[in-house]
């Protein structure tokens, strides 16, 4: 699919959601209509004022866009950045984002900035560009996707924030938490590159995003910088103790020389209990992608996306080039 063409006066349908981050989402509704009226850029707001109601918005802002050739805003954190590329990807549109939320992992990896007015100077200047998609049983993941332990550590996550909000020191805490009250180990069926492989973990991670891998000191990172695919990441079986070193050395960025971890890249990877049976009904799992929490059936198919998501952004990134060095 050809690149969308942009006008300078493209329209802006922008998804807004009212609970990411930090910021008060009036102000910075305010500050998006003030910038792109200056700018002579037709914008509407779609605002996600309640639950369920983002991925409505998100299909109504992508065939908005559609009819008049517009591009496809997302503006909130990496979870709702996900549900609005679900929406857009082979849409035709043009894809956008202004970050609002913690970590922001996908823009920074895009050289995307975290203040709104440079995010929109990112929108008005620059072209589409294309952006590798990962899916899981066909649900979009940009960031990563994950089962098992990772994903109550992110469960665990969001109710702590609820209670006593957003930070990196509440993230960790919340980790922390949740590997003192234990966790089930998993026996899987790990099928990629025609090879085959049985393992026992108590999580399985898959990575999308260069500048996360890279942070947590993942050769797989640049892998995906020069290829279109993924990166596992399995943890062997450890106790408490173990798996908080494995999470001091993620933090420290020394993730990829511990022996308690199992790395790989693929395009594709089929993954599924050992003890599935072809007459048993597939089972479920919960799975998060891009921090958002959903039930997937058995067995789990991780692959890069055959179509591109045309996102607007500059062709350097300047945080994933310091990752480098």
């Amino acid at each position: 699919m050809p690149a969308p063409i942009l006008r300078p006066d493209t329209p802006l349908f922008i998804v807004l959601n009212a609970g990411s981050g930090r910021s008060d989402t009036d102000s910075v509704r305010r500050e998006i209509e003030t910038i792109c009226e200056a700018a002579g850029r037709p914008v509407r707001i779609l605002l996600i004022d309640g639950p369920n109601r983002a991925q409505a918005l998100a299909r109504e802002a992508v065939e908005s866009a559609r009819a008049v050739g517009g591009i496809v805003v997302a503006a909130g954190g990496d979870g709702t950045i996900n549900t609005v590329a679900q929406a857009t990807l082979g849409s035709g549109c043009a894809f956008g984002v202004l970050p609002q939320g913690t970590f922001n992992y996908f823009s920074r990896a895009n050289g995307i900035p975290a203040e709104t007015s440079a995010a929109l100077d990112i929108l008005f200047t620059e072209q589409p560009r294309e952006v590798q998609v990962g899916l899981v049983n066909d649900r979009v993941f940009l960031v990563n996707a994950s089962m098992g332990l990772y994903a109550e550590l992110l469960e665990e996550r969001e109710a702590v924030k609820r209670e006593y909000g957003r930070s990196r020191l509440v993230a960790f805490g919340a980790a922390l938490m949740t590997m003192l009250r234990g966790h089930r180990q998993w026996d899987l069926h790990l099928a990629f590159h025609g090879t085959e492989r049985d393992i026992r973990t108590p999580t399985l991670f898959v990575g999308n995003n260069p500048l996360q891998l890279r942070q947590v000191g993942l050769a797989e990172a640049e892998m995906l910088e020069k290829e279109r695919l993924l990166a596992a990441v399995a943890l062997k079986p450890a106790g408490m103790f173990g798996l908080a070193g494995l999470l001091l050395r993620g933090a420290l960025g020394r993730l990829g020389a511990a022996e308690g971890i199992t790395s790989f890249a693929f395009e594709s990877l089929t993954v599924k209990p050992r003890t599935l049976s072809s007459s048993r009904k597939p089972r479920r799992v919960k799975v998060a992608t891009d921090g958002e929490l959903g039930w997937l059936d058995m067995p789990l198919l991780f692959r890069v996306a055959p179509e591109s998501l045309w996102l607007i952004r500059p062709e350097v990134a300047p945080e994933l080039e310091a990752a480098k060095q």
